[in-house]
């Protein structure tokens, strides 16, 4: 079951409030997919290798969703095996001082990845785009009256706007931008938000603050619905995908990555010509250095 059919790249408006949450539509058989979820994550271990040696271009992977929608996890499951020397994920909090004191790419474009690298944004820029619209955070900006002094609408139409040129940016730059957002249910929310306190290890989790949040699920699926109808692109579109069943969603996140790591064409950097000469003489050092050493070995345990 390939991901291609959840993409949302801006050719028509979508209304994501009427997507699935979960498998049924595609009769998704769970052991096969379990088991191609691991070959998935086994092809991307090596894919990732060649991406990594390769180093012209860079991922960005924005994971987005309500509270409780199993971003932490998807990360931790689709990601368990990469080697971590070439991936890097960023966990996008509620801006500093110092973040708010720049403009909101500031921080975001301080942790793009070096080519051959892949980030993963768990939150990113979106959320000055949803959060900041859905909880009325823009008044509160430091900022010109020319800009805050715009109704909402103009002003976050800009906004999205600026993202949509950004991410242009990054790909006539050599990355890709793949957007990610979980969509589940407000009852599987609420399933989320109660084993957070019914699992004594998943306390830690829980803020009594999830509830307002909570109470405001259908505010923030409108939001998403208009953002991501205005930020998708074809080089960097949104994908919409069912959530509520955590095993389907790590599998289709693997058939994106796959699917966009070999659209990047990786190879192995070829060796110069002047160093392809003098691989068979430093292998015959490298040889006798060993010959050497075994024979300094077996005399030391005489």
């Amino acid at each position: 079951m390939k991901a291609d059919k959840y993409a949302v790249t801006g050719a028509k408006k979508v209304d994501i409030r009427k997507l699935p949450t979960d498998s049924k539509k595609d009769k998704a058989d769970k052991e096969k997919i379990l088991a191609k979820y691991e070959e998935n994550k086994q092809e991307l271990a090596l894919l990732q290798d060649k991406f990594y040696a390769d180093g012209r271009e860079g991922i960005i992977v924005v994971i987005q969703a309500l509270d409780a929608s199993g971003k932490d996890s998807a990360i931790k499951n689709v990601f368990s095996g990469v080697n971590p020397q070439g991936v890097k994920v960023v966990s996008f909090k509620a801006p500093t001082s110092e973040e708010l004191a720049h403009d909101y790419l500031w921080r975001i474009h301080q942790n793009v990845p070096r080519r051959g690298e892949i980030a993963v944004f768990n939150r990113s820029h979106y959320e000055d785009l949803i959060t900041v619209q859905v909880e009325n955070i823009k008044p509160h900006y430091h900022m010109a009256q020319r800009n805050i002094g715009k109704d909402d609408e103009k002003f976050f139409d800009e906004r999205c706007e600026q993202v949509n040129n950004f991410e242009e940016y990054l790909y006539q730059n050599s990355y890709r931008v793949v957007k990610i957002f979980l969509h589940i249910t407000p009852e599987e929310q609420a399933e989320q938000l109660l084993e957070r306190i019914e699992v004594p290890e998943k306390n830690w989790k829980f803020r009594s603050d999830d509830l307002k949040v909570m109470d405001k699920f259908g505010a923030y699926i409108d939001c998403f619905n208009d953002v991501i109808n205005k930020t998708s692109t074809k080089h960097s579109p949104w994908y919409v995908l069912p959530g509520d069943q955590r095993w389907y969603t790590r599998y289709l996140i693997t058939e994106i990555l796959l699917d966009v790591m070999k659209s990047c064409e990786p190879e192995y950097p070829a060796l110069p010509e002047e160093e392809k000469a003098k691989l068979e003489e430093s292998a015959k050092i490298l040889r006798e250095a060993i010959d050497g050493g075994g024979s300094s070995k077996k005399k030391a345990k005489k």
